[in-house]
């Protein structure tokens, strides 16, 4: 089978869609039956790189600046122009079965201008009111665009139910999939913790509002006991910074720390919070969950899915539930333990093996004209 992905984030660009192809072209390694080739954005290079004999990625220096963690719309414009026609020639040598698009849009417009087979894995922002800064251009544009581009594919896919269901507010009609975020749980792995009378939080995020980052620093006001590690980067920064100043929060900024990186900072913490007003699947959540991590998180896109007896859901934009939820763990630290332990226990239910096998199978079943 000769597959084409097209995704505009590829590590180190982007955040958990990058993540996720990486993830899943680690497993397509051992399908000695699947080719695949992947045509990204790069931040400073143009060419190929042959990861396997049948796995290459293909960059396209699209003069990205600012924040390797946010794609602007200028980024997204022209990534979407030069895949278009570095794809054109690339198909004058060679015949693809299928293509994958990852994100609806840019992504799946362009698999559909292209005019062969493809499917849709639905990320998040890609899908219309999921995020604010798009809100305008999803009513006045990519609602429609959106349905034009699902009913055109084989198949169409979400990360999460509460997506599915965003998704289904565009057009109800559609049949959309579940394939969740995976997880590698032999690299993200727990710690033997110790209660010092500290709980180190982390975040690991893109610093825009969506992520509302704000909320957790104005929860952790005057709140003795803590410590918070935030890791990503982004436009919100400054002012997050200047927010922890405020509230004198103990609260250290790394910037953008390399992806192979990150669970050593897991693995220090003790607890992940999210307090995101939209998500999909969050990479971040499965990546602390495996470290055995106890969770808090907004009642957003697939936190219900994930959060069960390993921590606690909060409302969006709500300080005070989040405030509450952590003061919790603070008078129980064996809840702490509990929930941390849960939160692996979830998390070897949901490896990378078991997404790249159903993606697959998806594969294999439209190519055979059986989608």
């Amino acid at each position: 089978m000769r597959l084409l992905i097209h995704c505009y984030e590829y590590p180190p660009l982007g955040g958990g869609a990058a993540n996720a192809i990486y993830y899943i072209l680690k497993q397509f390694e051992a399908y000695t039956d699947l080719e695949v080739d992947v045509v990204t954005s790069s931040i400073d290079k143009q060419g190929v790189d042959v990861i396997t004999d049948n796995i290459r990625v293909h960059y396209l220096d699209i003069g990205k600046n600012g924040t390797l963690h946010f794609q602007s719309q200028k980024d997204l414009l022209k990534y979407s122009w030069q895949s278009y026609w570095y794809t054109k020639k690339i198909l004058q040598k060679k015949k693809y079965d299928l293509l994958h698009a990852f994100f609806g849009i840019p992504s799946g417009f362009i698999s559909m201008m292209l005019r062969i087979p493809y499917i849709v894995s639905l990320r998040g922002s890609d899908v219309p009111f999921f995020n604010e800064r798009f809100r305008l251009a999803d009513k006045l544009i990519f609602k429609r665009l959106n349905r034009l581009i699902w009913n055109n594919a084989l198949r169409v896919i979400a990360n999460s139910t509460g997506l599915r269901s965003l998704a289904h507010s565009t057009h109800p009609q559609i049949p959309i999939d579940i394939i969740p975020n995976g997880i590698d749980t032999s690299y993200f792995i727990p710690r033997t913790r110790v209660w010092s009378g500290t709980i180190n939080i982390v975040t690991t995020c893109r610093l825009i509002k969506r992520k509302a980052v704000d909320i957790l620093i104005i929860a952790l006001r005057n709140m003795a006991n803590i410590r918070l590690t935030v890791i990503g980067d982004g436009p919100e920064r400054m002012r997050l910074e200047e927010l922890a100043d405020q509230y004198a929060v103990p609260a250290v900024f790394l910037g953008c720390i390399d992806h192979s990186k990150i669970y050593l900072y897991l693995r220090s913490a003790d607890l992940f919070v999210l307090p995101s007003t939209n998500e999909g699947m969050s990479n971040s959540v499965l990546e602390a969950m495996a470290c055995g991590l106890a969770i808090i998180a907004t009642d957003v896109g697939g936190s219900r899915e994930l959060i069960k007896s390993n921590g606690f859901i909060i409302q969006v934009n709500n300080s005070d539930q989040l405030r509450a939820a952590i003061s919790c763990y603070l008078k129980s630290p064996a809840l702490l333990k509990s929930h941390g332990n849960e939160s692996r226990r979830i998390a070897e239910e949901m490896d990378w093996k078991n997404v790249a096998l159903s993606y697959y199978n998806i594969y294999r079943k439209c190519i055979s004209k059986n989608c």
